[in-house]
Protein backbone atom coordinates (compact mmCIF):
# COMPACT_ATOMS: atom_id res chain seq x y z
CA UNK A 1 0.00 0.00 0.00
CA UNK A 2 1.36 3.43 -0.91
CA UNK A 3 1.90 5.95 1.86
CA UNK A 4 2.45 9.69 1.82
CA UNK A 5 5.78 10.61 3.36
CA UNK A 6 7.03 14.22 3.51
CA UNK A 7 4.72 15.23 0.68
CA UNK A 8 5.87 12.54 -1.75
CA UNK A 9 4.35 9.18 -2.59
CA UNK A 10 6.59 6.19 -2.10
CA UNK A 11 5.92 2.51 -2.03
CA UNK A 12 8.33 0.42 0.05
CA UNK A 13 10.55 -1.77 -2.10
CA UNK A 14 9.95 0.08 -5.37
CA UNK A 15 12.86 2.53 -5.18
CA UNK A 16 16.09 0.93 -6.32
CA UNK A 17 18.32 4.02 -6.24
CA UNK A 18 18.53 6.94 -3.83
CA UNK A 19 20.74 10.03 -3.84
CA UNK A 20 20.58 10.83 -0.15
CA UNK A 21 20.26 14.17 1.60
CA UNK A 22 23.66 15.87 1.78
CA UNK A 23 25.00 13.90 -1.21
CA UNK A 24 26.30 15.72 -4.30
CA UNK A 25 26.48 13.92 -7.63
CA UNK A 26 28.01 15.50 -10.73
CA UNK A 27 27.62 13.73 -14.06
CA UNK A 28 25.00 11.83 -16.01
CA UNK A 29 23.41 8.63 -14.77
CA UNK A 30 20.71 6.17 -15.77
CA UNK A 31 18.66 3.69 -13.75
CA UNK A 32 16.32 1.02 -15.10
CA UNK A 33 13.71 1.47 -12.37
CA UNK A 34 12.72 4.23 -9.93
CA UNK A 35 15.08 6.71 -8.29
CA UNK A 36 14.66 9.24 -5.49
CA UNK A 37 16.86 12.33 -5.19
CA UNK A 38 17.09 14.03 -1.80
CA UNK A 39 20.57 15.42 -2.40
CA UNK A 40 21.98 17.49 -5.26
CA UNK A 41 22.53 16.29 -8.84
CA UNK A 42 24.27 18.32 -11.53
CA UNK A 43 23.86 16.37 -14.76
CA UNK A 44 21.32 14.45 -16.80
CA UNK A 45 19.22 11.76 -15.14
CA UNK A 46 17.32 8.99 -16.93
CA UNK A 47 14.91 6.64 -15.15
CA UNK A 48 13.04 3.70 -16.67
CA UNK A 49 10.17 4.29 -14.24
CA UNK A 50 9.52 7.08 -11.72
CA UNK A 51 11.98 9.80 -10.75
CA UNK A 52 11.24 11.58 -7.46
CA UNK A 53 12.95 14.80 -6.36
CA UNK A 54 12.28 15.13 -2.64
CA UNK A 55 11.59 18.49 -0.98
CA UNK A 56 15.31 18.88 -0.13
CA UNK A 57 16.48 17.58 -3.52
CA UNK A 58 17.94 19.62 -6.37
CA UNK A 59 18.58 18.70 -9.99
CA UNK A 60 20.31 20.85 -12.59
CA UNK A 61 20.11 19.11 -15.96
CA UNK A 62 17.79 17.07 -18.14
CA UNK A 63 15.39 14.52 -16.66
CA UNK A 64 13.97 11.70 -18.78
CA UNK A 65 11.55 9.27 -17.12
CA UNK A 66 8.18 7.61 -17.35
CA UNK A 67 6.84 9.67 -14.41
CA UNK A 68 8.37 12.57 -12.49
CA UNK A 69 7.39 13.84 -9.04
CA UNK A 70 9.05 17.08 -7.90
CA UNK A 71 8.99 18.33 -4.34
CA UNK A 72 12.32 20.22 -4.48
CA UNK A 73 14.13 22.33 -7.08
CA UNK A 74 14.75 21.43 -10.73
CA UNK A 75 16.44 23.65 -13.29
CA UNK A 76 16.54 22.14 -16.78
CA UNK A 77 14.35 20.04 -19.06
CA UNK A 78 11.90 17.27 -18.27
CA UNK A 79 10.66 14.70 -20.78
CA UNK A 80 8.12 12.32 -19.23
CA UNK A 81 6.09 9.76 -21.17
CA UNK A 82 3.55 9.48 -18.36
CA UNK A 83 2.86 12.13 -15.76
CA UNK A 84 4.66 15.02 -14.05
CA UNK A 85 3.59 16.16 -10.57
CA UNK A 86 4.81 19.48 -9.16
CA UNK A 87 4.11 19.30 -5.44
CA UNK A 88 3.40 22.40 -3.34
CA UNK A 89 7.10 22.76 -2.41
CA UNK A 90 8.38 22.37 -5.99
CA UNK A 91 10.32 25.03 -7.88
CA UNK A 92 10.77 24.13 -11.55
CA UNK A 93 12.53 26.32 -14.11
CA UNK A 94 12.84 25.03 -17.66
CA UNK A 95 11.02 23.22 -20.43
CA UNK A 96 8.57 20.43 -19.74
CA UNK A 97 7.19 17.79 -22.11
CA UNK A 98 4.66 15.30 -20.72
CA UNK A 99 1.40 13.50 -21.31
CA UNK A 100 -0.20 14.60 -18.02
CA UNK A 101 0.64 17.46 -15.69
CA UNK A 102 -0.44 18.04 -12.08
CA UNK A 103 0.53 21.29 -10.35
CA UNK A 104 -0.26 21.57 -6.64
CA UNK A 105 -1.12 24.93 -5.11
CA UNK A 106 2.09 26.66 -4.04
CA UNK A 107 4.32 25.08 -6.68
CA UNK A 108 6.42 27.42 -8.82
CA UNK A 109 6.70 26.73 -12.57
CA UNK A 110 8.80 29.08 -14.72
CA UNK A 111 9.13 27.86 -18.28
CA UNK A 112 7.30 26.26 -21.14
CA UNK A 113 5.16 23.14 -21.27
CA UNK A 114 4.22 21.06 -24.29
CA UNK A 115 1.72 18.26 -23.90
CA UNK A 116 2.00 14.96 -25.75
CA UNK A 117 -0.19 11.89 -25.85
CA UNK A 118 -0.03 10.20 -22.47
CA UNK A 119 0.55 6.51 -21.91
CA UNK A 120 -2.48 4.54 -20.67
CA UNK A 121 -3.23 4.95 -16.95
CA UNK A 122 -2.04 1.43 -16.09
CA UNK A 123 1.51 2.57 -17.03
CA UNK A 124 1.68 4.91 -14.02
CA UNK A 125 3.54 3.32 -11.13
CA UNK A 126 2.30 3.50 -7.56
CA UNK A 127 5.20 5.83 -6.70
CA UNK A 128 3.66 8.58 -8.83
CA UNK A 129 0.00 8.15 -7.85
CA UNK A 130 -1.71 10.47 -5.40
CA UNK A 131 -3.87 9.04 -2.60
CA UNK A 132 -7.59 8.94 -3.29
Amino acid sequence: MAKREEGTMTTPGELNSIVGKGSVLEGNFEVQSSVRIDGRVKGNVKSGDTLIVGKDGEVEGEITAKNVVIGGRVNGKIDATGRVVLESTAVFTGDLKTGRLVIDEGAVFNGQCSMKEAQPAQGVSAAAKKPE
